[in-house]
């Protein structure tokens, strides 16, 4: 196992624009460290600069403490898994497994012991004769790490390896991956664009956006205090409702109406005049079938389409929306790949709830979640940074750039 430090890392092409930007990643022993982002964050990049496939432009890689940043791949003992698996079409699976083991000329005898071993963990057993024109692609991703666990390696890294296969086999190999890493105890470094893999794969998850790290935190960490607008719509599914909200007292106002909002939130949102909001749809309900008193406000709104899934329901609710706010919407499209954030609010419900297609519904909000957003900047107002993990300051960045 191996401690993975990554200091002021730097990697620019010919043209110098700076793929990797100054990014500062430490991965504990064991820890399962998790590299997401949308296409051409550089996550891929700095994956490939810590196995030695990407010179470092700038900056220190250390492994153990020690700098690697000139070792050549083969000497960093690291363990990597692709994407499109990496497989000999005319080797058998035992002999795929053992490929490593051969090139280090290992005595046959080992290499029994360590494929067979490697085998019984990722049930292949009944495999090891096929070649892997005659597996499917779960099992081939198995092989690919089979290969990986009999290096007896420092670390693992994956680079998407699940993106090749249908959505139903990737819920199987996420979990085949997680138990694998805890029981073996292995540094390991995953890259993916999924938030789900990310999600509940990770100890700790680094979310990049144009080679800059936006936050290192945990899973609960990110999603409970996003710390900016992009970690904000990055993360979560279906992803965070933003509208525009002006502030005063401890009164937000929304499209919807007034809510009333904790006064640590209010204080850090004073006289700063129009904002972006942003709320989870979980924290909305159907008021009709609420039973207790859960505190928050209703407000009522007209209910535009409505998705049934049998035991919850979404509720889509349209809203107006000045044009600097449309335009940071747009933008915050942009950077997350494509994601929808129209001016729509998305609204979870109980699946007993009867609301239909065009009723004015009483929808319940639970405002103390509410984060507030600067929308220049999108710095998070109300971040809890004790619970925040690392969390970059928005001078930081600007200077990284």
């Amino acid at each position: 196992m191996a401690v993975i430090d990554m200091q002021n890392i730097v990697k620019k092409y010919g043209d110098g624009f700076p793929a990797v930007n100054n990014v500062s990643i430490d991965v504990k022993d064991g820890e399962f460290m998790i590299l997401v982002g949308p296409s051409g964050c550089g996550k891929s990049t700095l994956l490939r600069m810590i196995v030695g496939l990407e010179d470092i432009t700038s900056g220190e890689m250390l492994i153990d403490g020690k700098r690697v940043n000139d070792l050549a791949p083969r000497d960093r003992n690291l363990a990597m898994v692709f994407q499109n698996y990496a497989l000999y079409p005319h080797l058998t699976v035992y002999e795929n497994i053992a490929f490593p083991l051969r090139l280090a000329k290992v005595p046959d005898k080992e290499v029994d012991e360590k494929v067979r071993a490697a085998s019984k963990t990722l049930e292949l057993d009944e495999h090891l004769e096929r070649k892997p024109g005659n597996l499917s692609g779960g099992q081939r991703q198995r092989v690919a790490m089979g290969r990986a666990i009999v290096r007896d390696a420092d670390a693992f890294l994956f680079d998407e390896p699940l993106s090749n296969l249908d959505a139903k086999l990737r819920g199987q190999m996420r979990t085949e991956i997680a138990r694998l890493q805890k029981r073996l105890g292995i540094t390991t470094v995953y890259v993916t664009h999924d938030q789900t893999e990310a999600m509940t794969l990770g100890d700790r998850v680094a979310v990049l956006k144009r080679g800059l790290l936006q936050q290192l935190a945990t899973p609960r960490e990110l999603y409970e205090n996003p710390g900016n607008l992009f970690v904000a719509g990055f993360i979560g599914s279906p992803p965070m409702n933003f509208m525009p909200v002006t502030v005063e007292g401890t009164t937000a106002k929304l499209p919807f109406g007034d809510v009333q909002i904790p006064a640590d939130k209010a204080e850090n949102a004073a006289g700063r005049g129009l904002l972006m909001a942003g709320i989870r749809p979980e924290h909305f309900e159907d008021a009709s079938v609420m039973t207790g008193d859960r505190g928050g406000d209703t407000f009522r709104a007209r209910v535009d389409v409505v998705e049934w899934l049998g035991n919850e329901a979404y509720a889509y609710i349209p809203f107006e929306a000045p044009p600097e706010v449309q335009k940071q919407l747009q933008q915050l499209e942009r950077d997350l790949d494509g994601e929808s954030l129209r001016t729509q609010l998305v609204v979870s419900l109980d699946g007993a709830s009867r609301i239909k297609e065009g009723d004015e519904a009483e929808i319940w909000i639970n405002a103390a979640k509410m984060h507030l957003f600067d929308p220049a900047t999108g710095e998070n107002l109300t971040i809890d940074r004790e619970h925040a993990g690392r969390v970059p300051d928005i001078a930081e960045e600007t200077a990284a750039v």
